[in-house]
């Protein structure tokens, strides 16, 4: 609309013509919202009210008569309260820049002012002492100017061609060294100690790799051995079964051979041994019984003597047989065959001393007639 204006955001509107403005200002103040200002009758100025910056680059004395040089940097602005517009705008409306320079100029000022109380020591240790304490001195000059500052960065101290900022940093420069020699002594040591656990590592696995390749060569070789030996120890451990069947086949036919031999020769042997010694013992009772019978001259007693003999021939017999080892191979029948044999043995004992004692009474049956002859005596038993 023609006669309304509006003021950026980061300026002030300065109406001037009509009714004075707050406090007696020669102007009303407008921000943050349009007017409309009547054209020929009103005039209209814009007052920023954006960052501003100064530099600052001055020389100074300190305390102890040091000539020194700082640089700072000033942030600043125009206040927002109407007042300090008002008073900025009384003061720069017009040229606007000279708030940098105004304002250099001041902190100039202060910084001179401030750094004539305070040795190069503080000044370079305390520099955020330094900045405050401008800060604090220029602010209500500030203020009567409408600015307000935001920072103050004391960019640089420089001592010039005198050297005593290099005088007094020497000790802080020697320890520094001293520290930066040690800390790079340190590094090479600790690098030097790094090689040579590294070395060592290498050398550790180098030597453990060496005895696994070694282990795993001599599992190879032994391996590559036991295959190579065993097909004949296969062969052998065979031939060594076949030999042990073979001896053990050897030992139970020889064994065998043994019992036949034992069955066939040795103990008809002892059998035919045993029956000797039988028909021995009864020979030797017959020629006992004979002699008594001779000495008795009597039939009837010797008769009686072999009828009462004959049981004990035939126990003689059958103790000499208890004695035998006797292998009955038929069971019952065989056990009958043996019993047949003794007795059969008894009565041939028994025949065989009747016909000596027979031989020998001959010449007396003829004598008184014999059986032959006439009737046999009283009292003789025939035992055929």
């Amino acid at each position: 609309m023609f006669g309304y204006r509006v003021p950026a955001p980061d300026q002030a509107m300065l109406i001037s013509g009509g009714r004075r403005g707050q406090g007696g200002a020669p102007f009303r103040v407008v921000t943050g919202h349009g007017k409309f200002v009547l054209p020929v009758f009103r005039k209209v100025r814009f007052l920023t009210l954006a960052m501003c910056e100064a530099e600052v680059a001055e020389t100074c004395v300190s305390r102890q008569g040091i000539v020194l040089t700082v640089r700072a940097v000033i942030a600043f602005k125009v206040g927002n309260d109407t007042e300090s517009i008002v008073n900025a705008g009384q003061r720069f409306l017009s040229d606007q820049d000279q708030m940098s320079v105004l304002t250099g100029r001041i902190f100039a000022g202060h910084l001179r002012a401030i750094i004539g109380s305070m040795t190069v020591e503080e000044i370079i240790t305390e520099r955020q002492k330094l900045a405050t304490e401008v800060l604090d001195t220029s602010k209500s000059e500030m203020a009567k100017i409408g600015l307000i500052v935001d920072s103050l960065q004391i960019q640089s101290i420089d001592d010039g061609d005198t050297g005593y900022i290099d005088a007094m940093s020497a000790p802080h420069k020697a320890a520094i060294q001293r520290q930066a020699q040690i800390a790079q002594a340190q590094a090479t040591q600790a690098s030097a100690e790094a090689e040579q656990e590294a070395a060592r590592n290498q050398a550790e696995y180098a030597r453990q790799t060496a005895i696994v390749q070694a282990q795993y060569n001599a599992e190879v070789d032994r391996a590559q051995a036991q295959a190579a030996q065993a097909g004949p120890l296969a062969q052998a451990h065979a031939q060594q079964e076949v030999l042990a069947a073979q001896t053990e086949l050897a030992q139970r036919a020889a064994d065998l051979r043994q019992q036949e031999l034992v069955a066939e020769i040795v103990k008809p042997a002892e059998a035919e041994a045993e029956r000797i010694r039988v028909l021995a013992t009864a020979e030797a009772e017959r020629m006992k019984i004979q002699a008594e019978a001779a000495a008795s001259h009597g039939r009837v007693a010797l008769d009686r003597m072999l009828i009462d003999q004959l049981p004990q021939i035939v126990k003689e017999a059958s103790a000499g047989l208890s004695g035998a080892n006797v292998n009955v191979l038929n069971g019952a029948d065989g056990l009958g065959e043996l019993a047949a044999g003794l007795v059969g043995q008894g009565l041939t004992i028994l025949d065989s001393v009747r016909r000596d004692l027979g031989d020998a009474e001959t010449p007396s049956r003829r004598a008184g007639g014999g059986r032959d002859g006439g009737r046999p005596d009283d009292g003789v038993v025939d035992i055929r």
